[in-house]
C-alpha cells in the first residue's frame, strides 16, 4: 500500500519540531487539539511525564520537552500520535495515552506501507503515525499493546486465530471488535460468540428460569463487549434475526458454521473433544478465534484442557495463528498487571520448591 504524501506533508505542516542542546520544542497548529492532548488539568502530560522519564512544559501552542536525548525523542513521538489521532477526529481517553507510552508512538500500529491485512481500508482505517483503528458503530478501537497489535495484524490475516494470556489484555474485547467491524463491513453474515458454561470454581446448584436465562450469566462478558460497539436497539434486532448469536459451547455439536465470524472465548475450559468438535465446523467463508487463559482453568481435576491440546496439536498449519499476551499487556487497572506477576512469581517459586523436594528425594 503506496503511503500518503499528502498527509505526511499534512502531519509536517501541524506540528513543526525544533531541538535544542538539553530540550525539545513541538509546535501545533491547531490550539484547540492541542489542549485536548493536554488533557484535563494536564492529566496526559503528567501521564507521559511519568511513564517516560521526561518533564514537559506548556508555552503557549508549544510542548518543550526535557529530559535525556531518548527519552526526549520517545515523547516526541508519543504526543506526535495523540495529536494526529485528534486531528482525524478521534477521541483520547486514558488508556490511548498508556498505548501510545507502551509501543512508543507510532509503533501502536501498522506502519504506513505495510502489506497486506490492510488492503482498501475496508476493514481497519490508518490514520498518520501508523496507527490502527477498529472501527464499529458505537466507538473506534486502538491496540493499545504490540502483543495487541500483532493480534489485531492475525485476526484479519488468519482463518484460524488463538489468544492466550491473563485476564485484562484484551483478547476477547479485540475479537468481538473485529467481528463486529467484519459483519458491518459485509465480510460476514453472522457473528457467533460461545463459551463453555463452566463455574469458576464453584458450585452454583440449580438456576432458575428457562434455558436463555440459566446460561445468561456465564455468556455476560460477550455481552458487554458487544454493547460496546453496537447500539442497544439494532444489537437487540440482530440477536432476534441471529445475525449475532450467544450461546454456550455445547449448543455447537452438529453445527457448519459458514460465513460466520466465530468466536470461543474461556477455552481453557473446553475439554480436548469439545475442543475438536467447536474447531470442526468452521465452515466456508468463516473466521474463528479461540481466546484463553492457560492460569485460570475450572475443570475437574484431571480433566485436560483442549486448549492446551490444540496449542500443540496445531502450531504450525498454515492460516492458523498463535498470539501470546503477559501481564505486560494488561489493559485494566494497573493494579491488576502487579496482581498477575505476583501470582505468576509464587507460581514459579511453588514449581522451584517442589523440583528441589524431587532432587531431595531422589538423592536418598
Amino acid at each position: 500500500m503506496a503511503t500518503n504524501s499528502a498527509g505526511d506533508s499534512l502531519a509536517r505542516e501541524s506540528i513543526h519540531t525544533t531541538e535544542e542542546q538539553d530540550s525539545l520544542s513541538l509546535e501545533f497548529s491547531d490550539n484547540r487539539l492541542l489542549i485536548d492532548l493536554c488533557g484535563e488539568h494536564d492529566r496526559n502530560m503528567v501521564h507521559i511525564e511519568e511513564g517516560l522519564g521526561v518533564q514537559i512544559l506548556r508555552r503557549g501552542n508549544r510542548l518543550v520537552i526535557h529530559g535525556d536525548p531518548e527519552a526526549r525523542g520517545r515523547a516526541s513521538q508519543v504526543l506526535r500520535a495523540l495529536y494526529e489521532r485528534l486531528e482525524g477526529g478521534h477521541g483520547l481517553e486514558p488508556g490511548d495515552v498508556e498505548g501510545a507510552i507502551r509501543t512508543g508512538g507510532a509503533g501502536a500500529g501498522l506502519a504506513a506501507g505495510a502489506p497486506g491485512i490492510i488492503g482498501s481500508g475496508v476493514q481497519m482505517e490508518m490514520f498518520r503515525g501508523g496507527q490502527v483503528l477498529i472501527k464499529t458503530r458505537r466507538k473506534h478501537v486502538s491496540p493499545r499493546t504490540p502483543a495487541q497489535k500483532d493480534y489485531v495484524e492475525a485476526l484479519f490475516a488468519n482463518d484460524l486465530c488463538f489468544g492466550i494470556g491473563p485476564a485484562g489484555t484484551g483478547k476477547t474485547y479485540l475479537a468481538v471488535a473485529v467481528g463486529v467491524n467484519l459483519f458491518l463491513n459485509g465480510l460476514v453474515d453472522r457473528i457467533i460468540l460461545s463459551r463453555p458454561a463452566v463455574e469458576a470454581g464453584e458450585r452454583l446448584g440449580f438456576l432458575p428460569g428457562d434455558m436463555k436465562e440459566k446460561v445468561d450469566p456465564y455468556m455476560q462478558p460477550l455481552y458487554d463487549a458487544l454493547n460496546d460497539f453496537l447500539p442497544g436497539r439494532q444489537l437487540g434486532r440482530l440477536m432476534e434475526e441471529k445475525k449475532i448469536e450467544i450461546a454456550p459451547l455445547a449448543f455447537m455439536r452438529g453445527r457448519t458454521l459458514s460465513d460466520a465470524f466465530v468466536l470461543l472465548d474461556e477455552a481453557q475450559n473446553a475439554t480436548t473433544m469439545q475442543m475438536k468438535m467447536f474447531l470442526t465446523r468452521l465452515g466456508e467463508g468463516s473466521r474463528m478465534v479461540v481466546t484463553g487463559d492457560r492460569s485460570q482453568v475450572d475443570l475437574p481435576r484431571g480433566t485436560a484442557s483442549g486448549l492446551q491440546d490444540a496449542e500443540r496439536l496445531l502450531r504450525g498449519i498454515e492460516k492458523i495463528s498463535f498470539s501470546y499476551f503477559t501481564a505486560k499487556d494488561v489493559v485494566r487497572h494497573p493494579l491488576v498487571a502487579r496482581i498477575i506477576e505476583a501470582y505468576e512469581k509464587a507460581g514459579e517459586e511453588k514449581a522451584r520448591r517442589a523440583a528441589r523436594a524431587g532432587e531431595g528425594q531422589g538423592d536418598g
